[in-house]
C-alpha cells in the first residue's frame, strides 16, 4: 500500500493506494494547519509501505508535509524531482529537472491509459499547455497565468478597475465585473485551443484535449474543441511511477 502527495499550489492532494485500488484520498488547502488535518485525515488508516510525494512548492512546505507522515507512520517520504525519461514518456526540457513534475505526472497517466496523442492542459493558478506524442515523446508545451490569477493580476495593476462582484462569462460584456471574468477565462480557453491546432499536424491530426486542474470543469465548456476532464492526474501518475520503481529500488 502506497501513500500518494500531490503538493499544488492552492492545496496538497493525497491518496492511499494498493495496486490499483484506492483506498482513501483527501485535499487540503495550504490556508489551513496542514500537519493538523493531515494527521485528523490519516488517523484510522491503515500504515502504509511507502510514502510518495511530487511537488511543486517550497522546501518548507515539503518538510511540513514529511513531517506529518512521519508523525503518523514510521516513514521517510521519497520526493520524486522530474527526470528526463520515466514510464514511456521522454521530457522534451534541455534541463529535464525544469519542468513541473506535475506537467511530468499528468503525461505519464495519460500515456498509461493509453490517451496518446493529446494535448494536456492543467488549468489551476498556472495554465500550462503539454504536447504528447503517441510514441511517448512529450513535445514541448506552453505557460501562462491560470484565468482567475489573470483576473487577479489585472485588478491589481490598474487603478479603475476594480468589479464589485464575482462577473459572469459573456461573449461581450456590459459592465466591469462581467468584461474582466470574461477576458481572463476566454483568453485561457483560446490559448488552449490555439496551442492544440498549431500541435495538431506534430501529433498527427486532431490530437485529444484533457483538462485538468482545479478550474479545469469551469473553463471546459468554454471550450469550441471536444475536450475531457482528466481528474488527479498527478497522483495517477504518481501511481504509475511509484508503481513501476518500488522502494527498494530507490535512494532517499
Amino acid at each position: 500500500m502506497k501513500l500518494l502527495l500531490d503538493l499544488g499550489n492552492t492545496r496538497l492532494k493525497w491518496a492511499l493506494c494498493e495496486g490499483a485500488d484506492w483506498r482513501a484520498r483527501g485535499a487540503v488547502g495550504w490556508d489551513s494547519d496542514i500537519a493538523a488535518a493531515l494527521r485528523e485525515a490519516w488517523r484510522e488508516l491503515p500504515t502504509p509501505a511507502e510514502a510518495t510525494g511530487a511537488s511543486v512548492v517550497d522546501a518548507a512546505r515539503e518538510a511540513t508535509v514529511a513531517a506529518a507522515v512521519h508523525a503518523c507512520w514510521p516513514l521517510d517520504t521519497f520526493w520524486l524531482r522530474t527526470p528526463a525519461e520515466a514510464c514511456g514518456v521522454r521530457n522534451a526540457y534541455d534541463e529535464p529537472q525544469r519542468l513541473g513534475v506535475d506537467r511530468f505526472l499528468a503525461m505519464v497517466a495519460a500515456y498509461a491509459a493509453g490517451h496518446a496523442p493529446c494535448i494536456l492542459a492543467g488549468v489551476g493558478t498556472a495554465l500550462t499547455l503539454d504536447a504528447l506524442a503517441a510514441d511517448g515523446r512529450h513535445l514541448g508545451g506552453l505557460i501562462a497565468p491560470g484565468p482567475q490569477l489573470m483576473q487577479q493580476a489585472l485588478v491589481g495593476a490598474t487603478v479603475r478597475v476594480r468589479p464589485e462582484r464575482p462577473g459572469e462569462v459573456l461573449d461581450a460584456a456590459a459592465n466591469t465585473a462581467d468584461a474582466v471574468a470574461s477576458g481572463c477565462w476566454q483568453a485561457a480557453a483560446a490559448l488552449i485551443e490555439r496551442f492544440a491546432r498549431r500541435m495538431g499536424p506534430a501529433l498527427g491530426g486532431a490530437p485529444a484535449l484533457r483538462l485538468g486542474g482545479g478550474d479545469a470543469a469551469a473553463l471546459l465548456p468554454l471550450l469550441e474543441l471536444p475536450a475531457a476532464l482528466a481528474e488527479d492526474g498527478v497522483l495517477h501518475g504518481l501511481a504509475v511511477w511509484a508503481n513501476a520503481h518500488p522502494a527498494a529500488t530507490r535512494a532517499l
